[in-house]
């Protein structure tokens, strides 16, 4: 009799791109992408391991009020960011040119919910005068990505949530260094566990993200306009990514 025995099941690699990341997050005056400003911001680098290999952190004088809300938040209030922060112009420069010199590198950023941050950077170089970064790439957006390969999951998708879900640290949120590492450590997280259904190239990861934001902007619209939250007649949320 001829015994057969189940052929293992195939390794998958974790992505390429998973070798070294970018991040970035910024504390803001608000949630405004046109008209709020930069408060605290991180750039920097983790390796595969999700170590912290490069980072840069910066502290600016938005130029107007931050909110007691925002204060309370991110815990820089109008006095503190007067007394110690940067001019926002050179803070704006610096975040820009650091990002920038990644992506000429073709190490992919990693931001958490990155139209928020990077549509908000974007808005704030043309208010200074700094050629701003039109079309970031390659950028990976944990948010996006576990909305799509855990779909149905029940509860919140904030970092926090998130970042607990896969057993990611986040010890001091809504703080830019931390969040940014914390949205890092995730994405590598999400490389190890979705391995087997990711894009093959990060390039391919960046267009397809595009995609699933788009329709997870639809989804989200046709759930809140059932639930009564969101009119019929009013315009569907703005799905575009990873800048709006």
């Amino acid at each position: 009799m001829t015994t057969w025995q189940a052929e293992p099941l195939p390794l998958f690699r974790t992505p390429e791109w998973a070798r070294v990341v970018g991040v970035f997050d910024l504390e803001t005056t608000g949630v405004d992408v046109v008209n709020d400003r930069i408060v605290t911001a991180h750039v920097g680098v983790l390796d595969a391991s999700g170590r912290v290999i490069d980072a840069r952190d910066w502290l600016a004088d938005p130029g107007i009020e931050i909110p007691a809300g925002a204060a309370a938040i991110h815990g820089v209030s109008t006095a503190h960011a007067r007394a110690h922060g940067a001019p926002a112009a050179s803070v704006i420069d610096e975040v820009v040119a650091s990002l920038r010199a990644l992506f000429d590198a073709g190490i992919p950023v990693v931001a958490y919910n990155a139209p928020f941050d990077f549509s908000l950077l974007k808005y704030e170089a043309l208010r200074h005068g700094i050629p701003p970064i039109d079309a970031p790439s390659p950028v990976i957006d944990p948010l996006v990505v576990d909305k799509t390969y855990d779909r149905y999951r029940r509860g919140k998708r904030s970092l926090t949530h998130v970042a607990a879900h896969y057993a990611v640290p986040l010890d001091t949120a809504h703080e830019a260094c931390a969040d940014a590492v914390a949205a890092g450590r995730l994405a590598l997280a999400l490389a190890e566990r979705y391995a087997a259904w990711l894009p093959p190239t990060v390039d391919e990861l960046h267009t397809r993200q595009i995609a699933w934001a788009r329709a997870q902007a639809a989804s989200l619209t046709e759930y809140f306009v059932k639930i009564g939250r969101l009119d019929a007649t009013a315009p569907p949320l703005d799905g575009a990514w990873p800048i709006r």
